[in-house]
């Protein structure tokens, strides 16, 4: 798929990040598009953003929708049916996802958990089962998975859990692959992308907290900030002689700047994960971090959890800024 004049694009967290920086670049390039978010306040910003910028004649719609919930998905669909007059799609990007659900062995995080795999993994199936009928009806179709570089290396770093993330960046990541062989034998006018993204400047450090049902930092109690303290600690070991007010500022600063000071900004990630649809790549790896990432653990994947793997991605001009 060279040109994507004419097509229509659906993306799901479409409101902020990778899935906003898709839809502008798509709608400039004179592609239908339909998003959905869970946040109205960034759905709508995203949208009246694409409708500024779009060339005349260009449809954008903006849907609310819980990827983890089928029957949400199904509406999805049906809507963007519905508001673009279209019984087929060219493109699907199924981007939407969140940053939680550490330990497995917290029992008392069970339902965070279960919340982040279900966004991170779930989502990517429902919506793929919905809307794959209708890349199959169209002439030229393909499907743009979003794992994470955490779909080849679970982990955070050794001192950390991030197994529910991981869990589910890992089942996207190899649902995308059989899915290489399965497309070109039974729909080979659809292809499939799995992007793995390194540290990229998008809001989900800030979002995840909202759409988990997590206090903002000024709403946290006395406990939920000692909680948050020994967390920061098995990373940050100074962070045991902060305050609450410190701790406080410490967890909108890691968001901002997460956002901020990334390498990769949202729309050098959008360009990247494009040219790899035109170039109809299977496999789209974006930003510096991740390419160093995916060599050192497939050179070495034994180590790929002790701290001297860290040591060394640190010696190899790997890092989160």
């Amino acid at each position: 798929m060279k040109d994507f004049g004419g097509k229509l694009a659906v993306i799901t967290g479409g409101g902020t990040g990778m899935g906003r920086e898709l839809a502008r670049q798509l709608v400039a390039e004179g592609c239908d598009v339909a998003f959905c978010d869970v946040i109205d306040a960034n759905m709508t910003e995203t949208l009246s953003i694409c409708e500024s910028e779009a060339p005349q004649g260009v449809r954008i719609t903006a849907h609310k929708c819980d990827v983890s919930n089928e029957s949400e998905v199904l509406r999805f669909r049906d809507e963007v049916l519905r508001d673009h007059d279209r019984d087929n799609i060219n493109l699907l990007f199924n981007n939407a996802g969140v940053g939680g659900g550490a330990s497995i062995v917290d029992e008392s995080g069970r339902e965070t958990w279960e919340r982040t795999f279900n966004i991170c993994w779930y989502g990517v199936y429902y919506c793929t089962r919905a809307f794959m009928p209708l890349l199959v009806k169209s002439d030229e179709g393909h499907l743009v998975n979003t794992s994470s570089v955490n779909g080849f290396w679970a982990t955070l770093g050794p001192m950390s859990a991030h197994s529910a993330y991981a869990a589910a960046k890992f089942a996207v990541k190899g649902f995308s692959e059989a899915l290489i062989n399965d497309l070109k034998n039974n729909a080979p006018h659809v292809n499939v992308s799995v992007v793995m993204p390194g540290h990229i400047g998008t809001s989900i450090a800030i979002n995840s907290g909202e759409i988990l049902g997590q206090k903002k930092p000024e709403e946290m109690t006395a406990d939920d900030l000692a909680l948050a303290r020994e967390r920061m600690a098995t990373m940050f070991p100074e962070a045991k002689g902060l305050n609450d007010e410190q701790v406080r500022g410490l967890i909108k600063q890691r968001g901002e700047d997460f956002r901020d000071k990334a390498p990769t900004t949202a729309a050098e990630a959008a360009t990247v994960i494009l040219d790899g649809v035109r170039e109809n790549r299977w496999r789209i790896l974006i930003g510096n971090d991740a390419h160093i990432l995916d060599r050192m653990v497939r050179e070495n994947p034994e180590e790929a959890y002790t701290t001297d793997f860290m040591q060394k991605l640190r010696e190899n001009g790997w890092g989160l800024g």
